[in-house]
């Protein structure tokens, strides 16, 4: 869609995915920050479900929860839990009629900035080719 420039929701752990958001900012890598607004987090496990689907209700086109590397976790298994969730999620998601791909789970450590703008840029593209979302 011409023009269309997607609002995505970015809960970053604050241990490792929020010092990679910094990183990114640090290094002045590319990433659309105009399209990011992030909530930082004590850990991506405790990203309750009702978050995902208040940030859509509230208007986000997608969500990305960004955590620590499997067992890098501060609280030895929050990311594993978070990463249990999603297969839920996403099924939520599509009953509500929005598409598993507006929703991503993904590690980023405490000094990689390169990968959090690389993830960041990756959304921002899908969702441009989806489309703004019918808001539920």
């Amino acid at each position: 869609m011409h023009g269309f420039e997607p609002k995505i929701i970015v809960f970053l752990c604050n241990w490792c995915s929020y010092e990679g958001a910094d990183a990114a900012g640090r290094g002045r890598r590319e990433f659309p920050s105009g399209n990011l607004r992030e909530i930082r987090v004590m850990c991506s496990g405790r990203v309750a479900p009702r978050f995902i689907l208040e940030a859509f209700g509230m208007g986000a086109d997608g969500v990305l929860i960004l955590g620590c590397a499997p067992g890098d976790c501060h609280y030895k298994i929050g990311n594993i839990e978070a990463l249990k969730r999603i297969p839920l999620l996403e099924r939520i998601l599509e009953k509500k009629g929005i598409k598993s791909d507006r929703m991503r789970y993904n590690s980023v450590s405490a000094g990689d900035g390169e990968k959090y703008a690389r993830i960041s840029g990756e959304m921002v593209e899908t969702l441009r080719g989806l489309g703004p979302l019918d808001h539920v």
